[in-house]
């Protein structure tokens, strides 16, 4: 490819990034939010947490991009650039299967924890902030390392709205030299190495978590499948 060529992939490379992180940081809020908001003890709470997660999970994320760009403008008058209509659109989606992951992790929590909580008079939001959230974010890790290579692979839907991601400029170098298979055997390639230092990434932040709580870190093959045995579906949500 010539150089002109390859300044397209390398934007299109920090567009997707720049989409991933702010995708990644409004699924997280999300996810701990709704997630907390599902282990709360008025049922209203917990059954509006529920439907959020409910409608984001049975909707696409496609579907749910062309709604943002498309529809939101005619429906509200609210007009947003694709940057944030797709980080809108992937963070709402994604926080709804993160916050099943945050659900999970704080049930998971021995009860026992909880009630040394009540007993030293702590308040739900101390109960929350000093004893649940410090064991549950750790066993949180592995599967919203799962979540965020699902959510970076779907960045690729806003090429849809014309946003020059790596896929989109992908398409138009595939356009410009008339040839598919190198072009798309390079964006394969820089996918697989972002999605492999994400992971690295995630299970060095999970043995760093662990060992402040004073858990040892698991380690070698039988620790990875042990991991992939507790994680299931998009994203990793524990069954």
């Amino acid at each position: 490819m010539t150089p002109g060529l390859w300044e397209l992939v390398l934007k299109g490379i920090g567009t997707t990034l720049q989409l991933l992180v702010y995708g990644a940081l409004l699924a997280a809020a999300v996810s701990f939010a709704v997630g907390i908001a599902r282990t709360h003890r008025l049922w209203i709470v917990r059954f509006l947490a529920g439907l959020y997660t409910e409608v984001f999970r049975g909707t696409s994320a496609l579907v749910m991009i062309f709604w943002v760009f498309f529809v939101l403008p005619v429906a509200f008058g609210w007009q947003l650039v694709p940057m944030w209509a797709g980080t809108l659109a992937l963070g709402l989606t994604y926080g709804a299967y993160g916050s099943e992951i945050v659900r999970g992790a704080l049930n998971a929590v021995d009860p026992a924890q909880r009630e040394g909580g009540i007993a030293l008079g702590f308040t739900p939001w101390q109960r929350m902030r000093l004893i649940l959230l410090p064991q549950a974010v750790p066993e949180m890790i592995p599967p919203f390392c799962n979540l965020l290579i699902e959510l970076l692979k779907g960045t690729a839907l806003v090429s849809v709205m014309g946003m020059g991601d790596l896929t989109f400029s992908a398409n138009l170098v595939r356009l410009a030299l008339q040839e598919s298979a190198e072009i798309y055997t390079y964006v394969l390639l820089i996918y697989f190495v972002i999605a492999f230092l994400l992971t690295r990434l995630m299970h060095g932040l999970e043995n760093r978590l662990k060992a402040g709580i004073g858990k040892e870190p698991q380690r070698g093959a039988a620790a990875r499948e042990l991991k992939r045995a507790e994680t299931t579906g998009v994203g990793g949500v524990a069954a």
